[in-house]
């Protein structure tokens, strides 16, 4: 216990000092980790390698460890995203709106940072960095606690970049790892709501329901991504066949990738092309009773598919009748993360925009699209599929609250 409260506490004291500095004091942070990150690579990919050694020693999956790996293009990308956070306006103290009273109360609702931040996470670790750059900005402190396939990974970046923004005049406190790889932990961080303001999980249902059922301090939940691509009957083939390559196979372990494809019961004579175009990009493909008689040598999808998170180069198709039917479909099995149409209509794309109950709807493109660097922020702590608060890529701004400041000249209440 007294190694985390030990973190929480010294996290507590960072925000407060954090909470006040300028937008340039935090930016020069932010390009000193950038710089480091940079100019250490090699270290970091040497000690990435011991994951990945031990990755596959263990089994994990072919998804899990590219998500896992770290090259020179990746960690230069980390370090472009924490320079590109400090291009960003700086939201603390930003004026969300304001108005005067009848009795000359001049009330202004401003953003704030939230505090202290547990960021709970599993294979992937860029979000270390992230994670750590976005709190930085928003002038939050961070725990990160990472999974213990990425431990050697996450320790050699989080000393990079804490050592160089402390370096740079960030607070000792302020970006903190917990090392140890001890699940213990996780609880007693998970009870520290005296000294952190939110915990944000990001990883798999299992880790997400362990911390929602546990954590004393209020959860943001980052979703699980069944994402489905559905092909109108007014879908143009051709940007179907595309859209639908991409989503699926560009990166199929992350959670923005397309799970399930339904398509109109009018277009089920492309299935041919479709089953070519995936069958030549390594998909193995599971469909619905319907579609496997336009298919040959395809798996039958059974109920469990539907609401399944592949992260890997597997699809399941359905057919179905209507753009209702394929809204009814999402609505029950997606995770309120990403969902895309492809239509030449605009009458469906504006029904499909409307009813579809996510946190990103799309309409002529790839769901890959949902991702904090893509959208223009930087990078993001994560996607949020709930709807209190922050929904979608969490930047800067959804790490801020807010706060009513109030003047007045005397007046008093009757």
């Amino acid at each position: 216990m007294n190694y985390i409260l030990n973190m929480a506490q010294k996290a507590r004291k960072a925000s407060k000092s954090l909470g006040v500095m300028n937008a340039g004091e935090k930016n020069a942070i932010l390009i000193a980790m950038a710089r480091a990150l940079k100019e250490s690579h090699t270290f970091i990919i040497v000690e990435n390698n011991k994951d990945l050694l031990n990755g596959r020693e263990k089994g994990l999956s072919d998804a899990f460890i590219d998500r896992l790996k770290l090259t020179q293009e990746r960690i230069n990308s980390m370090a472009d995203g924490l320079i590109k956070m400090s291009e960003f306006t700086d939201p603390v103290g930003e004026s969300v709106r304001g108005w005067t009273l009848d009795n000359g109360l001049k009330i202004e609702e401003v953003r704030v940072p939230i505090g202290v931040i547990a960021m709970i996470f599993e294979s992937r670790p860029n979000v270390t960095v992230d994670a750590a750059g976005l709190c930085l900005k928003s002038g939050n402190s961070i725990i990160l606690r990472g999974g213990s396939d990425a431990i050697n990974s996450n320790k050699a970046l989080a000393k990079v970049i804490i050592e160089a923004g402390i370096g740079a005049g960030m607070p000792e406190g302020a970006v903190q790892l917990v090392e140890s790889t001890d699940r213990a932990l996780v609880n007693e961080l998970l009870s520290m709501n005296h000294l952190i303001d939110a915990v944000i999980p990001r990883g798999g249902k299992g880790l997400k329901k362990a911390i929602t059922e546990n954590s004393k301090i209020p959860v943001i939940e980052t979703g699980a991504g069944v994402c489905h691509l559905y092909i109108d009957k007014d879908a143009d083939k051709d940007m179907a066949l595309d859209i639908l390559i991409n989503a699926k196979t560009q990166r199929p372990g992350v959670c923005n990738a397309v799970e399930t494809l339904l398509i109109h019961a009018d277009k089920l004579e492309i299935l041919g092309d479709i089953q070519n175009r995936l069958t030549e990009s390594g998909v193995e493909i599971r469909a619905d009773k319907r579609a496997i008689t336009f298919m040959e040598g395809v798996s039958a999808a059974t109920d469990e598919d539907w609401d399944t998170e592949y992260l890997s180069l597997v699809i399941s198709i359905k057919v179905v009748d209507s753009i209702d039917d394929a809204i009814k479909h999402i609505n029950r099995y997606g995770t309120s993360h990403s969902e895309s149409i492809v239509t030449t209509s605009v009458a469906g794309s504006e029904k499909f925009l409307r009813e579809v109950d996510a946190a990103c709807v799309y309409v002529n493109a790839s769901t890959r699209f949902t991702d904090g660097g893509e959208f223009g922020f930087g990078g993001e702590i994560g996607i949020s599929t709930q709807k209190l608060h922050a929904r979608g890529p969490m930047g800067v701004r959804e790490l801020t609250t807010g706060k009513y400041i109030i003047r007045g000249s005397g007046q008093v209440r009757s």
